[in-house]
């Protein structure tokens, strides 16, 4: 069969279903098929396949993967949310194979060592994980030899293209605001500092997502006859016999890619699985497969209307994300250091691939950072947020309190901006506190989801002081750079009118600069902004976690799903913890460690 839309004739049972063909999914599969040639294989994935598609695998384009219309990605609508000024976030997944890998930002960002030992389970602290983390990588970037790997099949690289000018500019402005420049960011140890920013990019431009990297090779090579690919259909339960254990899975043609003739119901097929399920359909995905497998809340499976196989009350609980904010600012820069004349078509693009142009390989960020504030500025937001930085930060150096990136670019509409050279900072939030679910409403595949996003619905609203501290802080950084030219008002809070804080529009830059100072109303403002547009920085993990039964958690330490055999679980919504980190490096490492596991329990040596 090798990659079709449809099974082939007679492959209605393999060795292996791995259920959802995103970054881990891949992994694993590859992983196996070296591992094993004779085990037969079958990654089940609703998008499309991803080879060769240009808006994938050149860098420059990876913002068509985000258009409303895209049928790359995967759009979960959020419940309407009153602290959220009554909107419906939207939260976006990889709808295509290699997962999010394969339409992400392409940010080589690596977790904490406090974040893996953080998940008090054994076999997963920071030390059992470095191995995985170097055997992923063939690494290009700064830093320590011995603490990177050099080969493995995801280049990490800076794709060939910096915009040099615009990044020293920002680094020396950092710098001249306290943050210093660290060389590596990604040794699990460094904290607190900007850096040069490294991709998932290889040396000669083009995306490192896992399709590419472990699939798609083994696909065409002509020695792999027993690993199969299914695109463009849909998992929607897994299947159990009598004893609880998992034979196979339910799945149906997805209809944004295939069309369903005729009045009956929209065809449910099934496939057997002789040794092991592994369900990677991601954060969001995962419970509701589960859920409409019988895994879950009784209750929730009551409303659903699904009988319970397993009462499993983690299932789909927990929901987290890093909460973002983007804020642009008007520049003098040269137009080769932004990507806006690609966004706005000033560029043709079919020129620049005619021309293999060095700017396709180019994310536009070249730096980002992992941040802490100083004990000063914790004190000002307030005695709570004392009590919960005294408690959960003061004393482990190693965690960020947030994560701050540089967009050469203007990050949205180029037709609503005029014709110029932008940047766009983002800030985001390494560990909120803010809680969400994710959860069915009925058993079958498009009924609507019960969706909440959870952002900032903490107590005393510590994750939101955390976006009013980086907004002052990426403000007076960018402030101090030489090619500012003011804020673009239309992305930054409303401040009252005469406000000292108020947005400018300049021809020269700033010199001798002072700090901003905010009133309260100043702050109000900035907090009202930060209900308005608060979103997604697409790292959604932990609603599934891996914990002792007894403290919700739905799989152990081998990604077994307690209470039933033959199902495993392999993506981020596994995760106990959140990291400091962008979640892709997280995603990848669990996909390499399940491959492991997996490997192991089948008696194979491990590739």
């Amino acid at each position: 069969m090798g990659l079709d839309s449809k099974l082939a004739e007679g492959l209605d049972e393999v060795d292996i279903i791995i259920a959802g063909g995103g970054t881990a999914g891949c992994i694993i599969a590859g992983r196996l098929a070296e591992a094993e040639p004779n085990l037969s294989i079958l990654v089940i994935e609703g998008g499309a396949n991803n080879k060769d598609v240009p808006h994938i695998v050149n860098p420059v384009f990876y913002l068509q993967n985000l258009l409303p219309n895209t049928k790359t990605a995967l759009f979960y609508k959020g419940n309407k949310a009153p602290q959220l000024a009554d909107r419906e976030p939207i939260v976006p997944q990889g709808g295509t194979l290699g997962g999010g890998s394969s339409i992400n930002f392409m940010m080589y960002t690596r977790a904490q060592r406090s974040d893996f030992d953080s998940w008090k389970t054994e076999g997963w602290s920071a030390d059992d994980m470095y191995p995985h983390l170097k055997k992923l990588e063939n690494y290009h970037g700064p830093g320590k030899k011995e603490h990177h790997g050099y080969d493995g099949p995801i280049h990490v690289s800076d794709g060939g293209f910096r915009a040099k000018i615009a990044e020293d500019d920002f680094l020396q402005a950092a710098a001249s605001h306290g943050v210093p420049e660290i060389e590596d960011l990604q040794n699990l140890e460094e904290n607190n500092g900007f850096q040069r920013w490294q991709r998932y990019v290889s040396p000669e431009g083009k995306r490192q997502d896992t399709a590419h990297q472990y699939l798609h090779p083994k696909l065409e090579d002509g020695k792999h006859p027993n690993l199969h690919v299914l695109v463009e259909s849909k998992v929607v339960r897994v299947l159990f016999d009598n004893s609880k254990r998992a034979v196979g899975v339910e799945y149906t043609p997805n209809p944004e890619f295939q069309c369903v003739i005729g009045l009956t119901a929209h065809p449910v097929k099934s496939v057997k699985a002789r040794k092991l399920v592994v369900v990677t359909c991601g954060a969001c995905g995962t419970p509701p497969v589960l859920e409409r497998s019988g895994l879950g809340d009784s209750k929730i499976l009551a409303r659903a209307g699904v009988p319970v196989v397993e009462e499993l009350r983690g299932v789909g609980k927990d929901y987290q994300d890093h909460h973002l904010l983007l804020y642009p600012y008007k520049t003098n820069l040269d137009p080769d250091q932004t990507i806006d004349r690609i966004l706005s078509g000033r560029v043709d693009a079919a020129e620049l691939i005619k021309n293999n142009d060095k700017v396709l390989g180019w994310n536009a960020i070249d730096i980002s950072s992992k941040l802490r504030p100083t004990e000063e500025e914790v004190t000002a937001l307030g005695p709570e947020f004392r009590a919960a930085w005294d408690k959960d930060f003061k004393d482990l150096p190693n965690r960020p309190l947030m994560l701050c990136g540089v967009i050469q670019a203007f990050l949205g509409d180029p037709a609503s901006v005029p014709a110029g050279q932008y940047i766009t900072t983002g800030t985001y939030t390494a560990y909120p506190y803010s809680r969400g679910h994710m959860h069915i409403t009925g058993p079958k595949h498009d009924d609507a989801l019960d969706f909440d996003v959870g952002f900032f619905n903490d107590a005393h609203d510590i994750d939101l002081k955390k976006q009013i501290w980086a907004y002052k802080k990426q403000r007076e950084i960018v402030r101090r750079a030489k090619y500012y030219r003011g804020e673009l008002a239309a992305g930054h809070p409303q401040f009252p009118k005469g406000s000292a804080a108020a947005v400018q529009d300049i021809s020269e830059a700033l010199s001798d600069v002072k700090d901003l100072e905010y009133t309260k109303e100043d702050d109000a403002a900035i907090e009202q902004w930060l209900r308005e547009n608060v979103n997604t920085t697409w790292h959604c993990m932990a609603t599934c976690k891996m914990a002792p039964r007894e403290e919700d958690g739905v799989v152990d330490a081998n990604l077994n799903v307690y209470g039933v055999s033959g199902l495993k679980l392999a993506d981020l919504s596994i995760a106990p913890a959140n990291v400091g980190a962008n979640t892709n490096n997280t995603a990848l490492v669990i996909g390499e460690k399940a491959a492991d596991i997996i490997l192991a329990e089948l008696g194979a040596t491990t590739p």
